[in-house]
């Protein structure tokens, strides 16, 4: 009746022979539709993660943003203006959802996100038939998310360009609390990545650390969708604050929390996120580097040359508890 599922901290990457004799020969870049993305990164449509800053550095970086859509057609296109084709605009599946589209492709999108959070549904069909109808080709879908194989496959057949895999594994999400619903973002992205359908596939949601990001495209993703490890820098949306100690921080909320909700449609209804507040960290530019490198010598460990490579060769075990906690670093735990 059940089934066994694991999440990024239930298993390891086994090390395997490598000839690489540098991290420059590795390739850790992935094709979005004509769009080759140097690093496979996409910042989460978020009102405190994505605006037109996130989106200019990824950029420069080789990843993506996707610009949120809690704001007006008119600030959420001139947003998109300011970036160009080098960026996403997130849209919904009803109410505006058409006309948000338009004003964002006339200001250059050229990737546009379906971004709800249960993917698998009509509402969601009906907005892929309607953007590919007044779009054509011209544009790259990405809708989700989902937990499934079944959703995955139904998504791309019905016209999804990339598909966004996890629910409710997010730092700030409380869908599987409230509800009871979701799957580990890791079991879902192996599960999914047995479709043989075209449709790119976005681990999104639980991941935590650049071994995540590493162990999520060894399972099967062409890319990763980050939200709380982009939160609290320089290119965020909203104001930088300082404690009376001086130290410094920013609000990171879910979309789905009370106080988003109220922000941006003037009442709460299924509340399925929470709102805090994470340290300031700098600039987002510091943080990409490092994971461009870490994810490299994730690569470089299972002697992989890029992405493929990585899917092809990398084996999974199972960790145990005892081995969870010598994973991290566990000096503070030493007694004298």
């Amino acid at each position: 009746m059940f089934k066994k599922t694991y999440s990024f901290d239930d298993v390891l990457l086994v090390p395997q022979k490598s000839d690489i004799r540098s991290r420059s020969e590795i390739d850790i870049g992935s094709d979005l539709g004509d769009k080759r993305l140097d690093l496979p990164i996409i910042s989460a449509p978020m009102d405190t993660v994505t605006e037109s800053l996130m989106s200019k550095v990824l950029q420069d970086h080789g990843g993506l943003g996707i610009i949120h859509r809690y704001n007006t057609i008119e600030d959420q296109a001139a947003l998109v203006r300011e970036v160009g084709v080098s960026t996403g605009a997130a849209v919904g599946v009803s109410g505006d959802f058409e006309e948000r589209a338009c004003a964002v492709y006339d200001a250059g999108a050229r990737v546009i996100c379906i971004d709800v959070a249960h993917g698998h549904h009509t509402l969601v069909k009906r907005a892929l038939k309607t953007l590919r109808a007044t779009f054509g080709e011209s544009i790259h879908i990405i809708t989700g998310n989902v937990a499934t194989l079944e959703a995955f496959n139904d998504l791309s057949d019905w016209g999804a360009d990339s598909i966004r895999v996890g629910i409710g594994g997010g730092s700030i999400c409380s869908t599987r609390i409230m509800t009871g619903h979701g799957v580990p973002t890791l079991q879902s992205v192996h599960d999914c990545a047995k479709s043989d359908r075209s449709a790119k596939l976005i681990a999104d949601g639980g991941i935590k650390t650049s071994g995540d990001i590493v162990k999520a495209l060894a399972a099967g993703a062409d890319f990763v969708m980050l939200g709380s490890m982009l939160a609290g820098t320089d290119e965020t949306p909203g104001e930088l604050m300082r404690t009376t100690s001086g130290s410094t921080y920013k609000v990171y909320r879910g979309m789905a929390s009370k106080e988003a909700q109220l922000d941006w449609r003037g009442e709460a209804r299924s509340l399925e996120g929470v709102s805090t507040t994470v340290p300031g960290r700098g600039p987002v530019s510091n943080i990409l580097k490092d994971l461009a490198q870490n994810i490299r010598s994730g690569l470089s460990y299972s002697g992989a040359r890029n992405i493929r490579e990585l899917q092809e060769k990398s084996k999974l075990i199972i960790q145990s508890g005892a081995s969870q906690a010598e994973s991290g670093t566990h000096i503070f735990n030493v007694r004298a």
